[in-house]
């Protein structure tokens, strides 16, 4: 196939250049409904909010230009089948869990894992068997399992009907996940793997290799994470002889919207494109620009711009070298603060923030320029930094214990109490900090005072927590009666 070749972004090219008069939906009208917008992004990308039609295929059926497009992207990706996801890795990650399990069935997951698992395994009615992930206690984060963690929870399992995977961590580094596959495979269980920052693997012989190449059975991939397409645009990749195509293309269907966006689909044509014609060269550029910027970081004291070096301790096999994860406790602020002082008083927004680190995304769009603008907004940071003691380590709280099963806990009546009084309680919601979205507690499991205190941590730190009915959470859903 020619890689070189936008089959669906053609086609919508040729709708606007035909002048075809618009009798469908959407009701804007090719932006003369709503002319505000119209004059604020213009013509061209309005005339582009298309709906399904012959010449343009059908997203819930494609056997057009959009089958064209996804059978491109599957040949560039190493998989067998390709589908365009227009609601983000969140409906790839349940997909594949509802490809793979039914109600009852157990799945061996990362506690490390997103969200979206959990929502996954509320609409399958699986059961988790959590894998605690292995944790770097110098940089205070979370990295992938181990392949002897993950053979003895098959042992305890054997009834385990699928394995799920994190490819790479958010902040860069992945797991042995060859080995994983391989373990995973010799017991015929199936192996799902959340890309969600990782779409760009594979592409570039620095980086880790892809879920695809290591023999995953399905994985999803955020092409608008690393890959250049836009927000909310996404894939899911098959290659499998445990997990039938046709059940994953029924899930994919029975959730999938009749209304996909054709700016989101011409995207993800044209990032595919790029990355199967120029990717290599394109990683290498940021690479570059990556690593010299991590050099000068590490000449800054008080800062740690991690790489590499943590590779071959348990549970980081490799790393992406394109992320640029900055460790800043030995500043005396947490990365919460130093996101604020970035935003604040440098205009600059970093992607993510935690007690301990700061993570900058850097992509196919940045120049030498960008780069330099954070090291010197970082050089005056540490300049005038009183390098005071940093904040005590606060260690993850150990996975909590599972009394009833998420899709149970979520259909239980449940009550709002006091978080300060919900120690021994059965939560009946999740809480995460987002980014990166890893719950700390889910649904259906005991809270503990540690959860509890780790909780209170993170809201005097002003992380943002996510998941409660109270905005505040000043009080957490339990359930009734517990």
């Amino acid at each position: 196939m020619d890689q070189y070749a936008t089959p669906l972004f053609d086609a919508v090219k040729r709708y606007i250049h035909d002048g075809v008069i618009p009798f469908h939906v959407p009701g804007h009208r090719q932006g003369r409904g709503i002319p505000e917008l119209l004059d604020y992004i213009g013509a061209t990308a309005l005339q582009m909010d298309l709906n399904g039609m012959h010449d343009l295929d059908y997203i819930n059926h494609p056997c057009g230009v959009i089958g064209e497009a996804q059978q491109l992207l599957a040949q560039a990706f190493a998989a067998q089948e390709a589908y365009f996801l227009v609601n983000g890795t969140t409906s790839g990650v349940q997909a594949m869990i509802m490809s793979a399990c039914q109600p009852g069935d157990k799945i061996i997951l990362p506690r490390n894992a997103h969200r979206s698992t959990i929502g996954g395994i509320i609409l399958s009615g699986a059961v988790p068997v959590y894998i605690p992930p292995e944790i770097n206690h110098q940089l205070g984060i979370a990295m992938g399992i181990t392949p002897e963690n993950l053979e003895t929870a098959i042992s305890r399992h054997p009834d385990t009907r699928a394995v799920f995977l994190i490819h790479p961590t958010y902040y860069g580094y992945t797991a042995d996940i060859e080995t994983l596959i391989g373990l995973a495979h010799r017991y015929n269980i199936p192996v799902l793997v959340d890309e969600a920052h990782g779409a760009h693997l594979g592409f570039h012989p620095r980086l880790p290799i892809s879920a695809m190449q290591a023999g995953a059975d399905l994985s999803a991939a955020s092409m608008h994470k690393t890959a250049g397409s836009l927000t909310q645009s996404s894939v899911l990749l098959y290659k499998s002889q445990i997990i039938p195509p046709e059940r994953v293309r029924e899930i994919v269907n029975l959730a999938y919207t009749s209304s996909a966006s054709y700016l989101l689909l011409c995207s993800l044509d044209l990032a595919r494109k790029q990355l199967a014609t120029r990717g290599s060269q394109l990683l290498s550029r940021v690479l570059g620009l990556v690593n010299q910027a991590r050099q000068e970081i590490n000449r800054l004291p008080g800062l740690y711009a991690f790489s590499t070096e943590c590779t071959g301790q348990p549970g980081a096999f490799a790393f992406d070298e394109t992320k640029l994860g900055i460790h800043v406790r030995g500043l005396g602020y947490t990365g919460y603060e130093i996101e604020a002082i970035l935003r604040r008083e440098y205009n600059l927004q970093t992607e993510l923030s935690d007690l301990y680190n700061i993570l900058a995304m850097a992509s196919f769009g940045h120049d030498r320029a960008d780069l330099r603008t954070l090291v010197q907004a970082l050089e005056n940071i540490t300049a005038r930094s009183i390098h005071r003691p940093g904040c005590s380590p606060a260690l993850i709280p150990p996975c909590p214990e599972m009394v009833l099963p998420p899709r149970k806990a979520f259909y239980s009546r449940s009550k709002a109490v006091p978080l300060e009084e919900a120690a021994g309680q059965i939560a009946a919601e999740m809480v995460m900090a987002y980014p990166p979205g890893i719950p700390v507690i889910c649904m259906g499991e005991r809270i503990t005072r540690e959860i509890i205190d780790y909780l209170l941590l993170l809201k005097d730190q002003s992380c943002a927590l996510q998941g409660t009915a109270d905005p505040l959470v000043n009080f957490i859903r339990v359930l009734a009666g517990t």
